[in-house]
């Protein structure tokens, strides 16, 4: 029998190890990382700007470079705040206030062509800070500064929205965007110690975790499965597979997710949503930090994160990350170990040309793993109630190690004019191992059936991206418009070995429950169905258009021409897809109501490749359909809350929905089913009042099959997400905060008998800044300790969410 922590001898060691290397790094770093301007004039007549989202202190460095002017900043009082960017034609002040908007700060001028930042409505004498500008030299200055300001001094940027890569490339702000937009920042994330994918989208609204098994998660949005991924806003069509749930965040900066169809810029119109990955990138300015986390079930995880200029000029930077985390679980035997390693350099090659290119090696082995989760009814349908939240089918010679590898080569270009272009080539490797077993009810002669498996798989993909956005006059006014091509190759093998021929084997319930099934003889194969070897192709060209018919009125159209090709075998059948010029048309409108309100429209034609199969063995005909979107969105409180409200509707046929067969190798049988889906969202993002930070919604969904019935009845028809911090006004150096999962009852659409009812989750922060370099943070989940079934989406199974736990964390800023 495997030994259960076979895989995480020497972590200890590399762990050492990688801390020693970061830290000297850092101090090496620390010693020469500034950037050095020579000081400029800034010049007062306007001038178009294009300066990309970021980091807050990034982007003010860049403007501030661009500008010709030296900027007075203490690089730690701008961490944790994100910048959209600067886009248009400003003065030098306008754009400085521009960038500031809602965030609390204020400009002030020092001298000819010098400025520098306070908190806004104080009078301050501030400390020594940072100068950068267009040339070379650090600079130490102080000033005091007198400005009355009702608004007083402002928190961090927070939770609210900033920017959207997602939808059109046209970089609209998500009030400009016609759909809704979600974004789970960094803040918000190491607020509530989520740092996997899944435990952030649990924050999302109109999102639904669907974790039915240990190691795998599905993700829906307005009732349907969540396909399209981006990292940074370029499309990866093939991620879907590659991401299991346990992504790890600790190298992206936020998370984005637009609602609806995303036609135009995913290649498939897909209904639910698009979750879009922003990367931590290198920064201008040089900063650190090691943290280290504890808890419950002998949890332990270190973080490190160092970035900075490496070059006196800050034409080169560079960023290094580090995280690796252990423990066991709340699941009996269920123990996982998680590798991140991540590294990016990024070149300014000329003062329009930028090259960043970046490498990951990720690894997540767990020990325990189950394929399926317990069975929910027996062989006579009745119910079983499970007395321990704890039960798992995994057993002690069970694993899953999966192992992905991830490149990248991004070139940007300024071509004068607001005109930008980027070429984006990525190469993905993942291989995984697995060692399974399946329990399933059967018969009255045979209760229990088991299936035990061994396998491994591999995936390679090449994905390319050559786009180029700008403005351009047409009838007097400006307009917006984005070209581009996309390519995506994913090659795919998978064998697997079982027990016998017939792969299953008679079990015990008892026996799996208690882990003391013994690990079978897993060495049969056979070439013809035990195998999958094919290739998925997919290209396109796109074009997108934002027309401002009116200083009001702004009209977004565009449109997608897929081709999609496939070949090779699928355990036993043949993956034969030809798919070619298939148009994705997307239109919307935004019509600005005030300065405050807009109101929005948007329609998307769905068209989605399928690749599983139905019962004659042939790929599933492609999903179909249109989406719509209406609502309002609006920004309050001086621009520190977004606000929205949105109805949507989609009408879908030929949706792959599975049965409970399969064919001769395996594979599960898929049937085509139309649906609808209506629905509407509540979404509010921002500062509700100094220090008093929200993100949070709710959402109506209801699915319906071609007779009218409720479909899909495993997905809540009520949910509300909400996150809160509030810094404690007469101790700002404490935060508290709460997060609130709410969701109505689910069920089983042939089987009412099994069903969750409605429940909510609470969970606890706490975080308390030491001083300006330590920090310490506490985490309570599942505060009143719920019991509750974490997901119907596979059927007849499903397994208990965690009992409640703590962690705690320490770190240090440099």
């Amino acid at each position: 029998m495997a030994s259960k922590h076979r895989r995480h001898s020497g972590t200890r060691r590399f762990t050492h190890l990688a801390l020693a290397a970061a830290i000297h790094g850092v101090a090496l770093g620390c010693a020469g990382l500034a950037l050095a301007p020579s000081v400029a004039m800034a010049a007062e007549a306007a001038r178009d700007y294009a300066i990309g989202a970021g980091a807050l202190s990034d982007v003010l460095a860049r403007f501030a470079a661009s500008a010709g002017v030296q900027l007075v900043f203490d690089p730690a009082r701008l961490a944790g705040r994100n910048s959209p960017g600067l886009k248009g034609r400003y003065t030098v002040e306008q754009g400085f206030q521009q960038l500031l908007r809602g965030s609390g700060l204020q400009l002030v001028q020092r001298g000819a062509g010098i400025y520098a930042l306070q908190d806004a409505g104080t009078a301050l004498q501030m400390p020594p800070e940072t100068v950068v500008g267009k040339g070379g030299d650090t600079l130490a200055m102080s000033a005091t500064v007198i400005q009355a300001n009702a608004n007083g001094a402002g928190a961090p940027t927070g939770y609210q929205q900033l920017s959207d890569s997602s939808t059109t490339r046209l970089g609209l702000t998500p009030r400009e965007t016609p759909q809704g937009v979600t974004t789970l920042s960094r803040q918000q994330l190491d607020d509530f110690n989520m740092n996997s994918v899944k435990d952030a989208l649990r924050s999302a609204p109109s999102v639904t975790v669907e974790q039915y098994e240990t190691d795998r998660t599905n993700f829906t949005s307005r009732g349907f499965d969540i396909n399209n991924f981006e990292y940074d806003g370029i499309g990866s069509p093939f991620s879907a597979g590659l991401l299991s749930g346990d992504l790890d965040l600790a190298e992206y900066e936020q998370v984005d997710i637009l609602h609806g169809a995303n036609g135009l810029m995913s290649g498939t119109g897909n209904p639910s949503a698009t979750v879009n990955f922003i990367r931590k990138r290198p920064t201008y300015t040089p900063q650190a930090q090691v943290k280290l986390s504890v808890g419950s079930w002998g949890t332990r995880r270190i973080d490190l994160d160092a970035s900075g200029p490496l070059t006196d000029s800050g034409n080169v930077r560079g960023r290094f990350i580090y995280a690796n985390e252990t423990g066991n679980s709340y699941l009996d035997r269920y123990s996982h170990e998680k590798n991140v390693l991540s590294g990016m350099l990024a070149f300014d090659l000329t003062e329009a040309d930028t090259l960043t290119v970046g490498f990951s090696d990720n690894k997540s082995n767990s020990n325990g793993s189950s394929w399926g989760a317990l069975p929910l009814t027996d062989q006579a349908g009745n119910l079983i109630h499970y007395s321990r939240r704890g039960a798992n089918i995994g057993q002690d010679w069970t694993y899953w190690d999966v192992h992905t590898q991830r490149a990248f080569v991004e070139l940007a270009h300024d071509f004068g004019g607001g005109w930008k272009g980027k070429l984006n080539v990525t190469g993905v490797d993942q291989s995984q191992q697995a060692d399974m077993y399946y329990l399933m009810a059967n018969d009255a002669d045979t209760p229990w059936l088991a299936d035990p498996s061994h396998s491994h798989s591999g995936e390679k993909q090449l994905l390319g991206e050559a786009q180029v956005s700008g403005p351009f006059s047409l009838g007097g006014r400006q307009h917006d418009l984005t070209l581009g091509v996309d390519y995506g190759r994913s090659r795919h093998s998978d064998r697997g070995y079982y027990n016998n021929e017939d792969e299953f084997m008679d079990a015990d319930l008892g026996q799996t429950l208690s882990g003391a099934v013994p690990r079978p003889s897993l060495t049969y194969t056979n070439d013809t169905i035990e195998m999958a070897r094919f290739t998925d192709r997919q290209k396109s060209v796109y074009a997108g258009t934002r027309l401002n018919l009116t200083d009001q009125l702004h009209w977004i159209l565009g449109a997608r021409m897929l081709s999609v090709d496939s070949d090779g075998t699928d355990y036993g059948s043949a993956r034969d897809v030809r798919i070619h010029g298939e148009v994705t048309p997307y239109t919307g409108v935004v019509y600005d109501l005030d300065e405050q309100y807009s109101l929005y429209a948007s329609y998307t034609k769905i068209f989605n490749p399928q690749y599983v199969m139905d019962a004659q063995g042939k790929v599933l005909d492609p999903l179909e359909g249109k989406s719509y979107e209406a609502g309002i969105k609006g920004s309050l409180l001086d621009d520190q809350l977004s606000v929205s409200a949105a109805l949507f509707k989609t009408d879908q046929r030929n949706v792959a929905e599975a049965t409970d067969q399969s064919l001769p190798g395996g594979e599960t049988i898929y049937n085509g089913e139309d649906f609808k889906s209506r629905g509407a969202e509540l979404e509010a993002s921002g500062q509700l009042a100094p220090g008093l930070q929200l993100q949070g919604g709710y959402t109506y969904v209801h699915i319906e099959d071609p007779d009218g019935h409720k479909a899909r009845q495993y997905v809540p028809t009520h949910s509300l997400r909400s996150s809160l911090t509030y810094q404690l006004p007469g101790l700002p150096q404490a935060k508290v905060g709460t997060r609130v999962s709410w969701q109505s009852a689910i069920q089983l659409d042939d089987d009412s008998r099994v069903r969750q009812n409605a429940y909510a989750l609470v969970d606890l922060m706490g975080s308390y800044d030491i001083d300006k370099h330590w920090s310490a943070s506490l985490n309570l989940n599942n505060l009143t300790n719920r019991k509750y079934l974490m997901s119907l989406y596979s059927g007849g199974s499903g397994f208990y969410g965690p009992s409640r736990n703590v962690t705690a964390s320490v770190s240090y800023n440099f």
